[in-house]
């Protein structure tokens, strides 16, 4: 019971709209992801308020729907 890499895609984008999203599936069991995550929004926040942000965007899924998802975070250069 997985979740699609376009939905996990579509959710951060819904909580961050000026994201863009790179979504890979580690295992193909549509469980283990990794996202690369660049936002202007993240500017001035720590890693770690970065990761809650992209957490939040998700509404609970993670851990529930969503088994394991790596985070790279990072602004425009």
């Amino acid at each position: 019971m997985g979740m699609d890499a376009e939905h996990i895609q579509a959710l951060i984008v819904q909580g961050i709209p000026d994201a863009k999203v790179e979504i890979t599936d580690l295992r193909g069991d549509g469980d283990h992801y990794a996202a690369h995550i660049i936002s202007a929004s993240f500017e001035g926040l720590s890693r770690v308020q970065q990761h809650q942000r992209v957490y939040q965007a998700l509404q609970g899924r993670m851990g529930n729907e969503l088994h394991a998802l790596a985070i790279q975070t990072a602004t425009p250069e």
